[in-house]
C-alpha cells in the first residue's frame, strides 16, 4: 500500500501485489483507499481489494498501476535512471508540477486550475525558466538555480489558511 502515494512505481517481472485486507478482516491502509482509485480507478481499486487476489506485474501495468515491468536484475537501474532523469530538470518546477497534479486534479472547475497554472508559470519563468530558454537556444545543459526549500511561490490560495502544526 505504501506504493501507492509512490509518483512513479515500476516493477520487476517476478512481482506480486495484493491488496488483501477483505481476507484478513480489515480495510485498506497508509491512504490506500485515497490514492489507488485515483491510480487505476475506482472499478479496478474496488476489484483489487474486494477480492483480495493477488495478481502479477503485468497486469498491474495493464491498469496503470505500475509505469513499467523490467526483468529483475534491471529494476534497480531502471529507478536510478529515471531519478537521475528527473534530478536534472528544475527542482522547483517538479515539485510544483507534483503539487499541481495532485491538488488541481481534484479542483472542482478547470478555470481553477488554469489559475494556478498562470501563477506557476510567472514565477518559474523569472529564475529556472529563463535559464531553462536560454540553455535550449544555446543547445548546452541547464543549469537550474532554483531550490524548493527558498525559490517555491505561493501559488495556491489556502496555504495562508493552513494554521502551523508547530
Amino acid at each position: 500500500t505504501m506504493t501507492c502515494a509512490m509518483d512513479i512505481r515500476l516493477a520487476c517481472e517476478h512481482t506480486r501485489i495484493g491488496f488483501v485486507f477483505s481476507k484478513v478482516g480489515i480495510v485498506p491502509e497508509a491512504c490506500s483507499s485515497w490514492f489507488l482509485p485515483r491510480i487505476v480507478g475506482i472499478s479496478k481499486a474496488l476489484e483489487w481489494t474486494m477480492t483480495a487476489d493477488i495478481f502479477k506485474a503485468d497486469e498491474a501495468k495493464d491498469a496503470g498501476f505500475v509505469s513499467k515491468v523490467v526483468p529483475a536484475d534491471e529494476l534497480l537501474p531502471e529507478a536510478r535512471r529515471l531519478a537521475a532523469s528527473i534530478a536534472q530538470r528544475s527542482a522547483v518546477s517538479v515539485a510544483m508540477i507534483r503539487q499541481m497534479m495532485y491538488r488541481n486534479s481534484a479542483m472542482t472547475h478547470p478555470a481553477e486550475a488554469h489559475k494556478i497554472e498562470s501563477l506557476g508559470m510567472f514565477y518559474t519563468s523569472l529564475k529556472d525558466g529563463k535559464e531553462g530558454v536560454a540553455s535550449f537556444l544555446e543547445k548546452r545543459p541547464s543549469d537550474f538555480q532554483g531550490r524548493v526549500s527558498t525559490d517555491m511561490p505561493d501559488v495556491y490560495p489556502w496555504w495562508d489558511d493552513v494554521e502551523s502544526s508547530d
